[in-house]
């Protein structure tokens, strides 16, 4: 055999790689089966799928915990997020594993739950099937606690320069873009690619926006302020932009003020009564005026998952289901929604909020319908939601907190907001890991996930 031969015989690796530029070959979650079977083998006990491992779901597991019940649990991802804390991750105050559990770590101990990764793209109602890209199986209960995702107002367009943050995914990537933005500020030899750079903008001025703009603010003036030679972090300019009038519109309007003199005092610049107009990779418009910058975050929207569209369901414009009163939806009895799926009112007839403890609550109401159901009892009356306040952390000690008439504000209000985030964290081991993260990083200023992967 000649060396031209072997050539034409034995590719390269470098002509492997060419060839097959993106690994094809290794599995990934969406990797069908070589050959077409059934996911899941029929049971001889009601089955109850729950679509979304989120706040909602878990809770509707856990309702069904003794029930005589086969409880599965779909989700494209192996992991349950607590999604409140994603923005420590996005700004290196805490790593992804002190805010994520593995589901099947989680309900190991419930005997009868079984996770499927899988992401599912339809559901069959007239065959009981939930359809996923990996195959179809049959329910006798569905319970969707899908969740949503960011909601861009008709320009999808611009989820490629201003990332939202709704998973670890989004968090990592944010961390990412923060921290490289530096770096290259700390390079360029231009002094207007340099402003560029330490300009950081974030749409939105709910919880989210504003627990992010602090963050980003103490990232910059604290945190980086001696990691550099070059540049001085602390000129770094942070926009929070928010189309409405005021910060933190479902607060009392004294708490709103406070926290936009919070994040003046930490040297955001905020933005009210103001309205993007572009984004692109170089920064974005608003009205006829423009901002320079290369990081962009989107905390100003949310759209809810295609489970209405899966359904045939009313919904309304972001999609949320609209559900009957026992959360059942349309005219089936056998299928429920929870969470940000799903749009409903509390007993005074306002919207209830998009909150964990919210979904929280509906979970467990499901789930204990689905018992009494199955027990031939009459079920229990109409969802009611209990409001457990809200809560929102301008930084270090600073945020607001409304319970019923109380409100709290500065490090009280912080602390507050401390213990109740430590408290619904899964695990002991994480309520601790993150309780020393917090003390270490109120008194020495570092963020020690400080990773660009």
């Amino acid at each position: 055999m000649d060396s031209t031969q072997a050539s034409a015989e034995t590719p390269s690796a470098a002509a492997v790689k060419i060839a097959d530029p993106e690994g094809a070959g290794l599995l990934t979650p969406d990797t069908p089966f070589p050959t077409p079977e059934p996911l899941l083998a029929a049971s001889d006990r009601p089955r109850v799928v729950i679509v979304g491992a989120g706040f909602g779901g878990l809770e509707a597991a856990n309702a069904l915990s003794r029930a005589p019940v086969e409880v599965v649990i779909v989700d494209q991802h192996n992991h349950h997020c607590f999604q409140p804390l994603l923005y420590q991750v996005a700004t290196a105050a805490l790593a992804t594993a002190d805010i994520a559990w593995p589901i099947r770590s989680i309900v190991h101990n419930q005997e009868n739950a079984r996770v499927v990764m899988a992401r599912v793209v339809g559901i069959d109602k007239e065959r009981k099937q939930v359809k996923t890209v990996l195959g179809s199986f049959g329910y006798d209960f569905l319970v969707l606690a899908t969740g949503a995702t960011h909601s861009y107002f008709g320009h999808e367009e611009w989820g490629a320069f201003a990332p939202g943050l709704k998973q670890l995914a989004d968090a990592t990537k944010i961390r990412t873009q923060i921290l490289l933005a530096f770096e290259r500020a700390e390079l360029t030899q231009n002094d207007q690619e340099r402003q560029r750079l330490m300009t950081f903008v974030v749409i939105g001025g709910g919880p989210t926006g504003v627990e992010m703009a602090g963050a980003v603010a103490e990232v910059a003036r604290q945190t980086l302020r001696s990691d550099f030679r070059r540049i001085d972090p602390r000129l770094a300019r942070i926009v929070l932009i928010e189309a409405g009038q005021r910060l933190l519109a479902s607060f009392p309007e004294r708490l709103s003020r406070y926290a936009e003199a919070a994040l003046a005092w930490k040297g955001v610049e905020v933005r009210t009564g103001t309205r993007v107009t572009a984004c692109d990779a170089n920064g974005v418009g608003i009205g006829d005026q423009r901002i320079e910058a290369a990081t962009l975050i989107w905390a100003a929207g949310v759209v809810a998952s295609p489970a209405a569209e899966w359904l045939g369901a009313a919904h309304d414009r972001a999609g949320r289901i609209l559900v009957n009163p026992d959360l059942s939806v349309g005219e089936a009895a056998d299928i429920y929604a929870v969470g940000d799926t799903v749009a409903v009112k509390d007993s005074a007839g306002r919207p209830v909020p998009g909150v964990a403890p919210a979904a929280k609550q509906m979970g467990r109401y499901v789930g204990d319908r689905i018992v009494a159901k199955l027990a031939g009892k009459t079920p229990s009356g109409p969802f009611i939601y209990r409001d457990l306040g809200e809560l929102a952390t301008v930084g270090r000690k600073a945020a607001v907190v409304k319970i019923g008439r109380m409100e709290l504000t500065g490090f009280v209000g912080w602390a507050f907001w401390s213990v109740v985030h430590i408290f619904f964290l899964i695990g002991t081991r994480d309520r601790l890991v993150v309780a020393v993260n917090w003390a270490w990083n109120y008194l020495t200023f570092q963020r020690g996930a400080r990773l660009i992967t």
